[in-house]
């Protein structure tokens, strides 16, 4: 059936797609009993997703759906209705013809001190009814901030939003957001508070005056390690924006500007009503059918999954000429981007990532070896979970690792695979990473360990080389099949950036699950990465 022709819940007819996302499809609808235009979003599930799965994708669904209904503001998204449609869930909102802010700073280069007022008064006054509901965003950034045809400010994606009162449906120590603009407190595995929906404003304030983003986006690790190790930056082109800035990107939570004395900072450079700071006029003609696909996310850019895409179109109007600097391509997570839920603490982002690469020092630097590489590991156990959803039997583990080392989860989906957890501690320089891959029920779906290997080598085509299989003492409990010790290099990058990397790992079946333990290195040290870092750390490795 075309999607023109299909009607949902005998009243939603879906006119035209605006996106598709990871997990959702957004159309641009007409509701024939009201007679307006709507944005439905409809859960996506892929072929072969198991049921368990399935269900988790329509909790998600709803619980975005709960998360907005419980918000009644003109700067935020406004949803009308929830259906159900052939057993599975559709969210029914208001569709605003707009462009992101991502967007329009592609298009123009960076804002105006007047144009960043109106968001900073805009995205604050959202936040602050959404806090008053008890609702943190966590995924604040400019790809889910709308500038709308019409000059309105809204603030949409409420995916990953949740209500402190409600239950998740996650385990404990999974959280997200997007590595450039998420508050270092989350990125260290601390609790996400409203006071983390502050900062990514603040960040979020900061890539629209200096045209990008406030920390590199390119490499999730360096991304993290960056954003709870280094300094802030200091606002660039921010002007009278730039002590709201500051105010905002604190690293102490508590000493972070309150949304309220936002609003003040920028009063006075707010435009009369009505006026039009954007440049932006409503398309003469009606929104085009403009498919808008999520891009493949190339293995060496991991970002988060995403809970699906905005409810928004580009408008057809020409475009003014751009202004001021052209902006740095922003990090866009998925419109979540990403699966994950926080419970608590801890960090996701996220999702359908195929090997993790670490970039190489710009040219000019050296890669430092950490000291503890050189002397005696200071090596403290650290237990963590890695489950994949609520209910998941098993999961934790303990590993020694270095104290001062950041931790990041993600989620990865791979096709005929379960759906998988990593767990990464990457050290403060980012040149190593311990990660500990679970794939629950692993040997119910019928793979055995040969399986996983033909995964490796599809995640770096062309680029793995010098394989080394040897013999690693079992888990206590396994019975599957014996396991296994690998070495393999691969290449990273491209020209004259390309760096190699050695990655150490201990494939161990374990009751139904395979775990995975992998030590990766820059090549050059190998040697000490293997005797220092890999059989120090991976043979501390115990699941529960």
């Amino acid at each position: 059936m075309d999607t023109e022709e299909r009607l949902i819940a005998d009243r939603y007819r879906l006119q035209r797609m605006l996106g598709q996302g990871s997990m959702g499809t957004v159309w641009a609808a007409h509701d024939e009993v009201l007679r307006r235009q709507v944005a439905v979003k409809g859960m996506l599930r892929p072929p072969g997703m198991p049921d368990l799965e399935a269900d988790e994708l329509r909790e998600r669904t709803m619980r975005e759906a709960r998360a907005i209904a419980a918000l009644s503001h003109p700067n935020l998204v406004t949803l009308y209705d929830v259906v159900q449609h052939e057993d599975e869930p559709y969210v029914v909102m208001e569709l605003v013809p707009s462009r992101s802010l991502g967007e329009f700073l592609k298009q123009h280069g960076r804002l105006t001190e007047q144009q960043a007022a109106m968001v900073a008064d805009a995205v604050a006054a959202a936040l602050e009814a959404a806090h008053r509901a008890g609702i943190t965003h966590r995924d604040v950034k400019p790809g889910n901030v709308l500038i709308a045809d019409d000059g309105r400010v809204k603030l949409t994606d409420f995916g990953i939003a949740r209500n402190v009162a409600e239950a998740t449906m996650t385990s404990r120590g999974i959280t997200l957001g997007t590595p450039a603009y998420i508050a270092p407190e989350v990125a260290s595995g601390g609790d996400v508070t409203a006071a983390a929906d502050r900062w990514s404003l603040g960040s979020t304030l900061w890539a629209a005056m200096a045209g990008q983003p406030p920390y590199e986006g390119t490499n999730v690790m360096r991304t993290i390690n960056q954003v709870v190790h280094d300094p802030v930056p200091e606002p660039q082109g921010a002007g009278e924006l730039a002590p709201v800035i500051t105010g905002l990107m604190r690293k102490d939570p508590a000493e972070r500007m309150p949304l309220v004395d936002v609003r003040r900072s920028v009063h006075a450079l707010l435009p009369p009503p009505g006026t039009s700071v954007f440049g932006l006029e409503p398309p003469a003609a009606p929104l085009p059918v403009l498919p808008r696909p999520k891009p493949r996310i190339a293995p060496e850019t991991p970002l988060a999954d995403d809970p699906g895409p905005l409810p928004f179109a580009v408008g057809t109007s020409p475009l003014p000429a751009p202004r001021g600097r052209v902006a740095s391509v922003l990090v866009i997570a998925l419109a979540f981007v990403v699966f994950g839920v926080s419970t608590g603490g801890g960090f996701v982002l996220t999702r359908l990532i195929a090997g993790v690469g670490l970039l190489p020092p710009q040219t000019g630097q050296t890669t430092h070896v950490l000291p503890s590489l050189e002397a005696t590991m200071r090596l403290e156990p650290r237990p963590m979970t890695a489950r994949t959803l609520e209910g998941d039997q098993g999961g934790q583990f303990k590993i020694s690792i270095e104290p001062d080392w950041s931790t990041y989860v993600e989620k990865r989906t791979e096709p005929n695979f379960p759906t998988s957890i990593v767990v990464h501690f990457v050290s403060p320089n980012g040149a190593y990473d311990v990660a500990v891959h679970r794939f629950s029920g692993f040997y119910a779906q019928g793979l055995d360990i040969a399986s996983y290997l033909r995964l490796v080598k599809s995640r770096w085509p062309q680029r793995y080389f010098g394989e080394d299989r040897g013999e690693t003492p079992p888990l206590a409990g396994q019975a599957q099949e014996d396991p296994l010790r690998l070495t393999y290099r691969t290449v990273e990058g491209d020209g004259p950036s390309a760096v190699q990397r050695t990655r150490f790992s201990r494939v161990l079946p374990f009751r139904s699950d395979l775990w995975v333990v992998e030590v990766s290195v820059p090549t050059e040290q190998e040697d000490v990465g293997r005797t220092k870092l890999f059989d120090a750390i991976a043979s501390t490795f115990a699941p529960e």
